[in-house]
């Protein structure tokens, strides 16, 4: 008979593992608490043409790494990022009625059919927070400040800061202009993907990793040089709010991100434990989306950052992650009588908050204080013949090996958690 793996790209989360991803995801939603940020939770599956007009025609996610699929006449694909889907349900559900910015934050998965590589799975999961309905260049460095804090609050602290500013339509327009006119004499020398992009999107090739391209970009006109008195008046307010909030940046104006949906703000959170791919996250502002999707013109931004890279970072540095959870009382129990009175006594401390686990197998007394041992019990239940006839059961402290003989009605008084 076959036997069925994941599929490529996709891996399980184990016991021992998923430990770790709880202990991650407790520190986002920590922060989220602190910044007052509220979950939002998008279904993983969208509509083809949501998601292509609002990351992007032109995007490798949408024009070659996209899980697409169609059920009849509706065309759908799994969910390649979060803030579209953010955009949509905004949108949808009319929260711009709620009145003032609405800070939204998600962690979840996110697919994208690309080639498998360390921190990077074609099922993969982003934490991300967006404030939606504020232009002030402070709503951008309060997202800034979420993310950061994330990352300092895990002990991360070997980060770098890039920021830049992509400009507006116009500002952008005038730029792209002056890429394609510093680029052209040196179509030949472009890689095949940049030498696409100089046609349709030319300051994707800013983004470039291709080694002919990089040193070419080295001369390429700066974004700075083009953006207007807005822009710049944005960029600056940017600047300012991280300053004060004791936020290190490095301006970056190479830095474009790979969504087109951005306007002004751009910024990405890198790391050295990561490697070559060492960007942690990032995001910015996306001023245009909401009415791209078709809701009312609104200011918007915002960042997202994997959480397998997190962990690669946090395990990279040996920061603890949690640890697997311990068994508060083990119940050993001999004979069907007695296995009777163990699951009622599991049921009263359960539901007294206490963490209480039992033989299920059958199995002798002294493989059932193994299996206590094993799984880290602070206290075991003996209870057997003798026990039941007396009306008591053995309560031992597995860590002093001290025990002694309680009566059956004291069994919710015995411990209480974290003892």
């Amino acid at each position: 008979m076959a036997q069925f793996t994941t599929h490529t790209g996709m891996v399980d989360i184990l016991p021992g593992e998923s430990e770790k991803w709880q202990f991650l995801e407790g520190l986002v939603r920590e922060v989220a608490r602190r910044f007052h940020f509220r979950e939002i939770r998008t279904p993983i599956m969208e509509p083809t043409e949501m998601i292509a007009r609002g990351v992007g025609q032109l995007t490798d996610i949408v024009s070659k790494e996209m899980f697409a699929f169609d059920r009849g006449d509706d065309h759908y694909v799994l969910r390649p990022e979060g803030t579209a889907s953010v955009c949509r349900a905004y949108i949808q559900h009319r929260l711009d009625q709620r009145g003032g910015a609405q800070r939204l934050f998600y962690i979840g998965p996110m697919f994208r059919a690309e080639r498998p590589q360390k921190g990077r799975q074609r099922q993969f999961h982003q934490f991300g927070a967006e404030i939606l309905g504020s232009a002030d260049p402070l709503a951008d460095a309060e997202v800034i400040a979420f993310m950061a804090e994330v990352y300092r609050l895990a002990g991360i602290a070997n980060t770098t800061l890039r920021i830049n500013s992509v400009g507006d339509p116009e500002s952008r327009q005038a730029y792209k202009e002056a890429l394609v006119a510093y680029f052209k004499p040196f179509e030949a020398q472009l890689s095949e993907v940049s030498r696409t992009r100089l046609q349709n999107n030319p300051m994707r090739i800013l983004d470039s990793k291709e080694s002919e391209d990089q040193v070419l970009v080295t001369d390429a006109p700066s974004i700075i040089d083009y953006l207007n008195q807005d822009c710049l008046d944005h960029y600056s307010g940017v600047k300012a709010h991280l300053v004060a909030l004791g936020i290190p940046f490095v301006e970056d104006h190479r830095l474009v991100r790979g969504l087109d949906y951005y306007t002004k703000t751009a910024f990405e959170l890198t790391s050295t434990d990561l490697g070559s791919q060492d960007a942690l996250g990032g995001g910015g502002r996306y001023d245009l989306l909401v009415e791209e999707l078709g809701g009312q013109p609104t200011a918007a931004v915002g960042f997202a950052s994997g959480m397998e890279r997190f962990m690669i970072a946090c395990e990279a540095l040996e920061i603890g992650l949690g640890s697997e959870p311990k068994t508060d009382v083990y119940i050993a129990c001999h004979g069907d009588k007695a296995r009777f009175w163990a699951v009622m006594a599991a049921q009263e401390l359960r539901s007294a908050g206490v963490s209480t686990l039992y033989d299920t197998s059958g199995r002798s007394v002294k493989a059932q204080m193994k299996e206590a041992n094993r799984e880290g019990a602070k206290w075991t239940i003996v209870v057997g013949e003798s026990e039941l006839e007396k009306g008591e059961f053995v309560l031992r402290n597995m860590q002093a090996s001290e025990e002694q003989s309680l009566p059956f009605a004291s069994i919710r008084s015995i411990v209480v958690p974290s003892t």
